[in-house]
């Protein structure tokens, strides 16, 4: 039967640019498709999703050898029965053997003869295959599971070193984080009490409006401050597992309602109406109030930054099943679905960094991205659940987001909290 070359794929896994565009020009020219990886990995992939009729492959090449490469070709389903061909510069008998042994078909040698690869490949597209005597297939079979075991060795030891320098070089950067947040925090407290005492003196003073707002601006900016140091300090307690949460029974209304209230002023200045009920029928829950608190409140002021004027922001909550179920509502832009499972990442913000505002409360003001991190930390450290729903985000429909808090009543000792 004689095959056309336009219906049948070739996949070459070739880690040197110069072999790869020698073996596409030749094969192109004789009308097949061919598609090429750089290395073992990325081979394996396109395998999978190409389905190609025939697979080149060199023997020395970064990463996961040739051979291994066709041992793994071999055991899935959808390239099992693919032909697999060693293209390669090691032209001793033992390197043909190991090869075959490992799971290929056939053995080409390097330097490539232009003229004869087109009717090699034919061939080997038609059913050609090359075999090894059964007493030598034993040898190199033993041999080469040898060296995949010293290889894998090498391999592990290899990654545990790397893995022991990096958990070394990560508790030296959430040290550092701690520490630094400390220092910035000593400071920026005795600038924000000093400028409050200021404040004071300069209302007896009557010193005029114009260095009253000079005052409540640099109370502000140091206000602000703290909120980012807290915030950094914050993710790398919860990444290092040392978030210390004192679980004692609060008052969910109470706390609902200093959130409100402290979140008025940035809501007032965008009009915007923040909105709840009254939740003081719900029981106490076991929690750490100053955490809970810091949580709610950066959820109301994440659906506050991405609300334009004149929206709402509400929350609301009840008794589901030994547990309070919150939900903050927004009429917001929303979020796309694809970024929802990315929001509670580290750094991750929604909107552009070019047009970033050093304001977060601002329409899509700025921010480190690490307000919902934190509030995933400390929801999961009081053994809860948080997840959010919207159906997109639309600048003109505005449909909106809902956070959803699942909270124990009483969730026993604290949970630590898995790094997202």
């Amino acid at each position: 039967m004689t095959l056309d070359p336009a219906t049948i794929k070739i996949l070459y896994i070739e880690d040197d640019p110069n072999s790869r565009r020698l073996v596409q020009r030749v094969l192109e020219s004789e009308g097949y498709q061919v598609s090429l990886a750089e290395d073992g990995m990325s081979g394996l992939e396109m395998a999978r999703r190409l389905h190609p009729d025939l697979i080149l492959t060199d023997i020395n090449i970064g990463g996961m050898t040739g051979n291994e490469v066709a041992t793994r070709l071999k055991e899935q389903k959808e390239t099992r029965g693919t032909p697999i061909i060693a293209l390669t510069a090691a032209t001793l008998a033992t390197d043909r053997e190991r090869a075959l042994v490992a799971g290929c078909d056939g053995y080409i040698t390097k330097p490539i003869d232009v003229d004869a690869l087109p009717t090699l490949i034919a061939k080997f597209l038609s059913g050609k295959r090359e075999k090894v005597d059964d007493t030598i297939k034993m040898q190199r079979l033993e041999e080469y599971s040898q060296a995949l075991v010293t290889r894998l060795e090498t391999t592990v030891a290899q990654l545990e070193k790397a893995n022991a320098d990096l958990r070394r070089m990560d508790k030296m950067k959430k040290d550092f984080v701690v520490l630094a947040g400390h220092e910035l925090r000593t400071p920026t407290t005795l600038i924000y009490g000093y400028t409050n005492l200021l404040r004071m003196e300069m209302q007896q003073l009557q010193l005029g409006e114009h260095v009253d707002d000079v005052i409540n601006r640099i109370s502000t900016a140091t206000q602000r401050l703290n909120e980012v140091v807290d915030a950094i300090i914050n993710v790398s307690l919860i990444d290092s597992a040392q978030l210390d949460l004192t679980l004692v029974p609060v008052d969910l209304h109470s706390i609902v309602q200093a959130v409100m209230q402290e979140q008025q002023s940035s809501a007032r200045q965008r009009d915007l109406k923040l909105e709840t009920r009254d939740l003081s029928y719900l029981p106490p829950i076991k929690a750490d109030a100053n955490y809970l608190r810091r949580a709610l409140s950066n959820l109301v002021s994440n659906s506050i930054k991405y609300t334009p004027d004149g929206g709402r922001i509400s929350l609301d909550a009840e008794q589901e099943h030994g547990a309070i179920h919150i939900i903050i509502s927004d009429t917001g832009i929303g979020i796309d679905r694809a970024e929802q499972e990315h929001i509670f990442d580290k750094f991750y913000v929604l909107e552009d960094t070019a047009t970033h505002s050093t304001s977060h409360n601002a329409f899509m003001g700025g921010g480190l991205g690490l307000g919902l991190t934190v509030v995933y930390g400390i929801i999961q450290a009081h053994g809860g659940r948080i997840w959010v729903e919207s159906e997109g985000q639309d600048m003109n429909r505005l449909p909106g987001s809902r956070f959803h808090l699942l909270l124990p009543i009483d969730p026993g000792p604290a949970h630590t909290p898995t790094n997202t």
